[in-house]
């Protein structure tokens, strides 16, 4: 973006004159580049000006003097704005240019962005314990979720060994008992064997007897 200032070299007032070189001489001090368009001696120059100048912009006669300063084709204003933003330090916003880092324009603009984000800030303080009061909650809210689940999880462990041993110890139990019926179970088998011996002995002796009777 290049500054047009639109000024009259040869221009025999003393004040406008005056007027020019302070907005040069200014602009050269904060360094902005910009292009000096003579309206004195290229008719086309002065008519670009002349056309370019708000109707609102313009004095009653219609005829906008020098110095006229543009950004490209948008139109900045004329000496009496032009000073007006220099006594308020708002020059690079008069000429549509960022503000360079450090300079007083810039800082100035950071302090009423940091001012109007604080008024924001205040405005609404509610909000922002509102919101910490939700986190808050939702925090002890699963903070107790987890213990939930923790003591869940401990009394699903407790029921697994409660069952595990309820099982080892019906295991013993049918253990036991099958032990108890093969004793039983040899027990009854040395009677029985008992018992046939005894018959056995008792038929010896009836033969025996018999025999006996015989014989006699």
């Amino acid at each position: 973006m290049v500054i047009k200032v639109f000024l009259a070299t040869s221009s025999g007032s003393t004040a406008i004159k005056k007027k020019q070189q302070d907005v040069v001489g200014f602009l050269e001090a904060l360094k902005v580049e910009y292009a000096e368009l003579d309206i004195a001696c290229n008719e086309q120059n002065r008519m670009w000006m002349r056309q370019n100048v708000p109707e609102e912009k313009k004095p009653s006669n219609g005829i906008p003097l020098p110095p006229q300063i543009f950004n490209e084709e948008s139109y900045c204003g004329d000496y009496d704005t032009f000073f007006d933003a220099k006594e308020d330090n708002t020059v690079y916003a008069f000429l549509g240019l960022p503000p360079p880092p450090g300079s007083k324009e810039a800082l100035q603009a950071e302090k009423e962005h940091i001012m109007q984000n604080g008024t924001h800030a205040e405005e609404n303080p509610d909000d922002s314990v509102k919101h910490n009061g939700d986190a808050q909650e939702g925090e002890e809210e699963g903070q107790a979720g987890d213990e939930e689940e923790g003591e869940g999880g401990r009394a699903d462990d407790e029921a697994t060994e409660l069952e595990t041993s309820r099982g080892e110890g019906e295991e013993e139990e049918a253990a036991a008992e099958e032990g108890t019926d093969e004793e039983a179970q040899e027990e009854d088998e040395e009677q029985e064997e008992d018992e046939l011996q005894q018959l056995e002995e008792e038929e010896e002796d009836t033969e025996l007897q018999e025999g006996e009777e015989e014989a006699e």
